[in-house]
């Protein structure tokens, strides 16, 4: 149960981001209150939950607090809404789809003694606005990171934050991860799944050690993208921290993480700019296009679990679970292919008596699909890709943008956590951020484009945004 301590630090929050506003550039406070409000906050199940809302916790405060304090500082600085048309559309989608979530599951649903309500206005306004609200980082990003020097300002801020947090991760590698319940007076997952290869793996104030393990190799990138593109001091500063970090990495456990990170170092080192933005959107397709394959059985199934066996059969048995729940949860949602099956585990398959669930959600690509159906999948990957594809296309050499030292950097990153929401739910206010920003960042190459050819006029959207 969280202590008063959980609850005091969700409610000081917005005060907490209103300080960094007024102290600190627009950017800088943006990104800080993003980044430490993931990382310091009590993760779920600390949190507000009021009638007819979501969940106000570790993810929603954040967000809301910025969306307030933007509005009324900077709401004369343009729109949040994307000035192209396909973002806008796939944003709207994104936003609007739970209306016909809910219009398509008002029947309740029954597992033997067991059912579960259909879903009613209620829950269409609090699914909407949770969408909205989870979006929030998306639409700061793309208004206020559009050039090189907030690119910079994104990646420094994680190597520092990186480097502070490193700290608590390595107390908990040593005595186990226990921060959290000194802190905030609960463990916020299950022990078992934080001993690994006779040590700890940390969780300190993150949702699993897996989410930690993911923070920890986005710092060795940034810090690795920063030591490239600079020079002297800086850049010796910043190898020896993504060296550090490498360790820290280690440390951590997680086998996926880590390989993220020895497919990533050698790409960031040794490709150029436009290769890299390349190899982002070939990945982020790759992600966007597991579905698809899983269903017409092009994924090696059993070569991953051979693959896993070989280091661990532990792991190999983890992942045929997964694999297989997958399979369950599929056939599940393919009964409400398009816009799934919405809250309150309605996706799920549950015990006819007990009315335990019987299956697990691990990535975030089923959890989609089986509540928002194809059309919330779609919108939602979609979102979180469609920057990667539109700064490919501003990189070809026929339109001849310049392309910043950073850009390819934060698009790997992207496509390497989308690609991780496959087996895991490692969806984030982070995510949102990278992609926010690639994505104003890629409107103004557009932008640029236009305004440099003769005859071409960029085409204006009005609207109350």
């Amino acid at each position: 149960m969280p202590n008063i301590i959980a609850f005091g630090m969700l409610a000081i929050w917005p005060l907490v981001t209103l300080v960094m506003f007024r102290r600190l550039p627009v950017e800088k406070a943006f990104i800080w209150a993003i980044v430490a409000g993931y990382l310091i906050l009590p993760p779920p199940p600390a949190g507000f939950d009021f009638p007819l809302l979501p969940a106000f916790d570790k993810d929603t405060i954040p967000s809301l607090s910025v969306f307030v304090i933007c509005f009324f500082m900077y709401g004369h600085r343009g729109s949040l809404m994307p000035d192209t048309l396909l973002p806008r559309i796939v944003l709207g989608t994104f936003i609007l789809s739970p209306m016909f979530t809910v219009l398509t599951n008002g029947e309740p649903v029954f597992y033997g003694q067991v059912g579960i309500r259909g879903l009613g206005m209620t829950d269409m306004l609090a699914l909407c606005m949770l969408q909205f609200i989870t979006v929030i980082p998306f639409l700061i990003a793309r208004k206020f990171l559009v050039d090189a020097a907030s690119q910079k300002e994104i990646l420094k801020i994680f190597v520092f934050s990186g480097l502070a947090y490193s700290l608590l991760m390595l107390i908990e590698i040593r005595l186990s991860p226990q921060l959290n319940t000194w802190i905030y007076g609960y463990f916020q997952h299950v022990f078992g799944q934080s001993v690994r290869f006779g040590g700890y793996r940390p969780l300190v104030f993150l949702y699993h050690g897996l989410w930690v393990a993911l923070f920890a190799m986005t710092v060795v990138i940034a810090a690795l993208a920063i030591a490239k593109a600079e020079s002297g001091k800086e850049r010796l500063m910043a190898y020896c921290a993504g060296a550090y970090m490498l360790v820290v990495l280690v440390l951590c456990k997680s086998m996926g993480s880590l390989i993220f990170a020895v497919f990533l170092i050698p790409v960031i080192l040794l490709f150029k700019r436009n290769a890299q933005i390349k190899i982002a959107a070939l990945v982020a397709a790759l992600a966007v296009g597991y579905p698809l394959l899983k269903g017409f059985d092009v994924v090696p199934v059993q070569w991953m679990l051979d693959q896993a066996a070989a280091v661990s059969e532990d792991r190999s048995a983890s992942l045929k679970f997964r694999f297989d729940n997958e399979i369950i949860l599929m056939e599940r949602a393919m009964l409400k292919p398009l816009f799934g099956w919405g809250s309150w585990g309605r996706n799920h398959i549950l015990d006819p008596v007990s009315g335990i669930l019987l299956t697990v959600t691990d990535g975030r690509w089923i959890i989609a699909i089986g509540v928002y159906g194809w059309v919330g999948f779609l919108a939602e990957f979609g979102l979180l890709t469609l920057p990667i594809f539109m700064i490919w296309r501003e990189a070809k050499p026929s339109f001849g943008a310049s392309i910043t030292p950073y850009a390819g950097a934060i698009s790997l990153l992207l496509a390497i956590n989308v690609l991780d929401m496959i087996p895991n739910a490692t969806l984030t206010p982070l995510t949102w951020l990278f992609s926010g920003a690639l994505i104003g960042y890629a409107e103004s190459l557009r932008a640029e484009r236009i305004a440099n050819t003769p005859g071409m006029e960029p085409f204006r959207w009005r609207t109350i945004l």
